[in-house]
């Protein structure tokens, strides 16, 4: 096993979750506008709703990602966690911490706060979107060395993060036939991803037995282009809970299980 591969299981959870952010778009059918809807005024946020995944290579434990939302203020706040594991953090030690604020209304990204261990890597990354002046503003500290630097960079009137996408999709009313393209932003250039909802599926995982919606997503503009793309299984239910993801990036094919969900307290 490369020591690359923890990197790639990260960067796979992070396509894997943008990906799951496409699905929404799906709501304005097949317009080839790269765009983001607000929700519904019935939508509610799930708060204090933990996602915990396993991730596998071959049959092989790779590690562990969570996502957790909650209020904060005006804003809703999500914590991301990727953490290795067996042979796979004896190889390349990884842990990583994600956090984003979303503004509730329209579900765009406000800010995103990055915590990154990666081999010998230590990075602290913050990124406000400037929406106003079409700008993201991003910071970089390596926690090595001390250096820091600033970039910026064009963004759209609104964008998604990797994590957010997974509750931006369960707000929609998703089915069989739905195809849009959605902008999602980490820090650097915007990715246009399109979404395809191809199927409904019977899943069997560690929580048990779901009836799915499989949707492919795969990046058509923007850094990720041409280098991978994912399914995602949502339940086909009111929740549109992620209970498994399937990404195929580089050489690694992955498999994202969901082994727990802790319910939102009531509001």
């Amino acid at each position: 096993m490369s020591t690359r591969f923890v990197p790639v299981v990260v960067a796979s959870l992070a396509f894997a979750i943008a990906a799951l952010a496409q699905v929404q778009m799906a709501s304005i059918g097949n317009s080839n506008l790269s765009h983001i809807l607000p929700p519904s005024s019935a939508y509610r946020f799930p708060a204090g709703e933990k996602l915990t995944y396993s991730v596998q290579w071959h049959m092989l434990n790779a590690g562990t990602a969570t996502i957790l939302m909650q209020r904060s203020g005006s804003r809703e706040h999500l914590t991301s966690t990727a953490e290795s594991a067996g042979l796979a953090n004896k190889l390349f030690h990884v842990h990583d911490i994600f956090g984003a604020d979303i503004d509730p209304r329209s579900f765009c990204t406000q800010q995103i706060s990055k915590h990154s261990e990666e081999g010998p890597r230590r990075l602290d990354r913050s990124i406000y979107f400037d929406y106003s002046h079409a700008k993201s503003l991003v910071d970089d500290k390596d926690l090595k060395t001390g250096k820091q630097k600033h970039s910026e960079f064009d963004i759209p009137l609104c964008v998604s993060d990797v994590v957010s996408g997974f509750f931006y999709a369960r707000s929609l009313p998703l089915h069989l036939g739905f195809s849009q393209v959605f902008p999602v932003n980490d820090g650097g250039k915007t990715t246009d991803v399109r979404i395809n909802v191809e199927a409904r599926e019977n899943i069997k995982g560690p929580m048990g037995e779901f009836q799915t919606l499989r949707v492919r997503a795969e990046p058509i503009s923007g850094p990720m282009t041409s280098k991978g793309e994912i399914w995602v299984w949502l339940t086909e239910d009111a929740r549109r809970v992620p209970v498994q993801m399937k990404s195929k990036l580089g050489f690694a094919s992955l498999l994202f299980q969901l082994q727990q969900m802790d319910s939102p307290k009531p509001r």
